[in-house]
This record gives structure tokens, sequence and C-alpha cells, in this order.
């Protein structure tokens, strides 16, 4: 029979290799924090929900024209993945959509709890980089059908998403819409004639063709979720396992940290392995 010792050795084993990990993503975050502080002065724009849009409509109007991805859809998503802007994610790393790493990324990387501790995310030169790789992880077999859609029917692309499975929180495309319609967001959609319909089809179906061999490498994250987890239940509840924090579970449903407190009757942050909470 193995001794007491040899348990606590081996448990003290673990936790080292698990402190110096920590250590690990923490230095290489504040390492990124230090290069994001440099190149903007330590003087970051605080945005609201409008400066966000009137920064960055630009640049979503120019993947829509590129994509067919209607600005509006870009612009919600934008606004509800990154907090409008102020999220650490897009303060320091300009990753306004919490696109993760995968095998074949070869950019910098930027850690932080989502699915699991350490959850591994893209960093990208700008915010405009961020728009792009956007519309790119959006150009997958999974999604195709939602191309053939007018790029100015964002009611029918935010239902789309949702059937597709880019979210797991049954209200995403409520979200979408009411963030749209509350901001006007429709204005920056442009309609398209037949022919130019035509030609971004083929130009985009190309590209998603030509993605289809390598998208496991492409878009499979290179963090997993925690061994276990349990998916939403159909009475709209979820058991809390290992490696969970109310933030991952709030992000995982598609909600913030406070609506999750709000659906519980939470008045702290606190969770524990097994408890059961309401997401929807």
């Amino acid at each position: 029979m193995r001794s007491y010792h040899h348990y606590l050795t081996i448990a003290a084993i673990l936790l080292f290799l698990s402190s110096c990990g920590t250590r690990k993503f923490s230095k290489n975050n504040k390492k990124i924090e230090k290069e994001a502080n440099k190149a903007n002065n330590n003087n970051y724009k605080s945005y609201n929900t409008l400066s966000y849009i009137d920064e960055f409509k630009g640049v979503a109007i120019e993947e829509m024209n590129s994509a067919g991805i209607p600005a509006s859809i870009t612009l919600a998503q934008g606004i509800l993945e990154s907090g409008s802007g102020n999220s650490d994610l897009a303060k320091y790393a300009n990753n306004h959509f919490g696109i993760k790493c995968t095998s074949e990324w070869k950019g910098k990387n930027y850690f932080r709890d989502d699915d699991q501790k350490n959850d591994c995310f893209r960093v990208y030169k700008d915010a405009r980089e961020s728009f792009r790789d956007h519309s790119e992880f959006l150009k997958r077999k999974r999604y195709s059908f939602l191309f053939q859609l007018d790029k100015n029917d964002y009611k029918s692309w935010a239902q789309g998403l949702k059937t597709a499975g880019y979210a797991t929180n049954p209200r995403y495309p409520d979200l979408l819409i009411n963030t749209i319609e509350k901001y006007q967001l429709y204005q920056y959609d442009q309609p398209e004639s037949e022919k130019q319909k035509i030609a971004r089809e083929d130009r985009v179906f190309s590209e998603i063709n030509q993605n289809i061999p390598k998208e496991k490498a492409k878009f499979t994250p290179v963090e997993t979720p925690p061994a276990g987890a349990k998916p939403i239940l159909a009475d709209g509840t979820y058991t809390v396992v290992k490696g969970d924090t109310l933030y991952n579970i709030a992000k995982r449903f598609n909600l913030t940290v406070d609506q999750l407190k709000m659906l519980n009757e939470m008045t702290t942050d606190a969770i524990k392995l097994g408890q059961t909470l309401k997401v929807k």
C-alpha cells in the first residue's frame, strides 16, 4: 500500500506544475499588456456603445461588402462579445469577437478563463484585423447557407447563426436583433443587385470550399471545455463542473455575469461543484 507521504508528494508536484503553468500564462499576459500599453501610450479609448459603433462601422461595412455579412450583425456581435470594446481582450489583444487560438494560429496569444481556466485567445495587431478574422471564421461549411442570404437581411442572419450553432443561448438571435434595432445598426446595411449578389456568392463560396479540407485545424480551439462538462438541460439549467467560473459559464451561454447572477438570485460570484444554475 502506498504511503500517505507518497500521495502528499504527488499532490505537491501537481500543485507545483499547476502553479508554474499559471505563472507562465501570467507572464505572457503581462508582456502582451506591456506592448499594448506602449503602443497606446497608456491611453486607451473608453467606449460607450455609440462611440464604439462610430469607431468601427467603417470596417464592418467593408467586411459586409467583401463577404456579405450584414454590417449590423458584425457590429452587434462586437458590442456583445467585447462589451462595446471595453473588455480586457479587446483592450490588450484587439480581439473583439472572442476568437480562440487554433493549431494553425501563428500569432501571439492572450490567456483568460473561459470554457476552462487559461483558455488561449488570438492577439491581433489592431481591431481591424480582428474584424477581418471574424469574417474568415464564418467562412465555413456550417455557416455557408448564410452567405446565400441578402447582405441586409439581419433578422435571417441572426436566426441563422443560432441554427448553425454559433451560440448555445436560445436568446442569441433576440440579443442580436434587439441590439441592432436599439442602435439602428440596420442603417449601415446595404442592398445589392442580383448581379452583385451572384458575384459575391461565387467569390465567398470559392473561399469556403478552399477552407473545407483544413477546417479542423483552422477552426478547432486548442483548448477544450472542462472534462465532464454537461450540456444545457432541457429545463434550461446547467450543472457546475470542475474548472467552471461564473464568467466562463455566462460567456458559454451568451449572458453577462450580472444576467446570470440575476437569473439565479445570486449576490456573489461564488459557485460550487454540482451546483445547478439557470441559464435561460
